[in-house]
């Protein structure tokens, strides 16, 4: 039986999916309202949705559309992208989403997880981390890849759940939209080290891919978006297969 969560992600920009190959080439690939309700039909068992720009252009997250998705999908989805404040969580939260995602504003701000986990729960707030791995080691970027930080990944996904992160969603910049299989040395390190669950996100592009990051890599979830926004993995097929060592 499968107990490992797959997660579509819809990168968002000028409120359509977007797609691109390490954080660069970005083209326009789908509605998010209609590739959503398709998702939750196929028996996605969450949904992600992120403003890709919305950090970087200084503005806030599109809370017209998350009221949108929030009618027309039955499942949790998580939205990210420009959240900056615990206002901008209780309008999130109000609006239908189930979990935020906050990556930049979380690095700058650290105790601002502290703050959220305070207000709203941990269950809600999933810390994002854009990793690239560089100098023989993993480290932290902000602002949609284009900002490299002093972090080391590993060290601020432990201080991430120490201050009340409820997952941690790690994204390999090495990896994304490759299709050439997760980064799964980190993804094994985080979830090893710590206690919260952590989604592996970033170079899916076989069913193989899957099983290896859930086994090797040790993820509790497995994010992905272009092999099933182009329909080269059947989310219903892919449900079928045991990712259980």
């Amino acid at each position: 039986m499968l107990t490992k969560r797959i997660i579509p992600c819809m990168d968002i920009q000028n409120g359509k999916i977007v797609k691109g190959i390490n954080f660069l080439n970005i083209r326009e690939v789908g509605d998010p309202v209609e590739q959503g309700k398709h998702y939750a039909k196929q028996g996605a068992d969450e949904l992600v949705y992120l403003d890709i720009t919305a950090t970087d252009e200084k503005r806030k997250v599109f809370l017209s559309l998350v009221n949108e998705i929030a009618k027309t999908i039955n499942i949790p989805f998580t939205v990210g992208g420009g959240i900056s404040t615990l206002d901008d969580v209780s309008a999130l939260l109000d609006a239908g989403a189930d979990k935020i995602s906050i990556n930049s504003a979380a690095v700058k701000k650290p105790n601002l997880i502290t703050e959220l986990a305070k207000r709203f729960g941990s269950s809600c707030i999933v810390v994002a981390i854009d990793t690239k791995h560089e100098e023989a080691d993993w480290h932290v970027y902000i602002h949609g890849g284009k900002m490299k930080t002093p972090l080391k990944t590993n060290e601020w996904a432990k201080q991430a759940e120490e201050l009340g992160a409820g997952e941690i969603l790690l994204t390999s910049m090495n990896n994304d939209g490759t299709k050439n299989g997760f980064a799964n040395d980190i993804t094994k390190t985080l979830s090893q080290l710590l206690n919260i669950p952590v989604i592996a996100s970033g170079g899916a592009g076989s069913m193989h891919d899957f099983a290896d990051v859930f086994i090797k890599g040790m993820a509790d979830a497995a994010l992905a978006a272009s092999v099933f926004h182009y329909k080269e993995i059947e989310i219903p097929t892919l449900k079928k297969i045991s990712f259980n060592s």
